[in-house]
């Protein structure tokens, strides 16, 4: 018996719909990461790219635990002396709510060439509303 090995011509990429009102951030970006990369399917290769694309909606709704709205700190540095800034998670929540959940997710895919190419195929929305209709997106789970 040999080991399966899918083409580039064979790949699909489905969309699917996520409802992320009242999810865990750490859960829901596990669950997207790995529809994102493809790892759901059967024919999962590590090579190819096959992973689906993902729409959130309700990112305006999502949950975090325990004291981690003020307790979780998230840095960036502008290359200049002093240059280090800290945000909450509510901080960062109140002024952009689409960024919790794309930082989460960018941070569980693997750090090569592929995550940007995943990360393309996230669309995260505040509110309920989305263009992408017409693709008839499915539910993830």
């Amino acid at each position: 018996m040999r080991t399966y090995q899918q083409k580039t011509a064979e790949t699909n990429h489905d969309w699917f719909i996520v409802d992320a009102a009242g999810q865990r951030l750490g859960t829901l970006a596990v669950r997207i990461a790995r529809a994102l990369s493809g790892k759901h399917k059967p024919t999962w290769t590590p090579h190819i790219d096959d992973g689906d694309h993902v729409i959130v909606i309700n990112a305006d709704k999502i949950e975090l635990g325990g004291n981690k709205w003020e307790d979780k700190l998230y840095y960036r540095h502008s290359g200049f002396p002093g240059g280090l800034k800290v945000q909450t998670a509510r901080e960062i929540h109140e002024k952009h709510p689409t960024k919790l959940i794309e930082n989460a997710v960018r941070g569980m895919l693997p750090t090569n060439k592929m995550r940007n190419v995943h990360l393309n195929r996230l669309a995260v929305f505040a509110g309920a509303q989305h263009p992408h209709d017409a693709q008839k997106p499915t539910p993830l789970f």
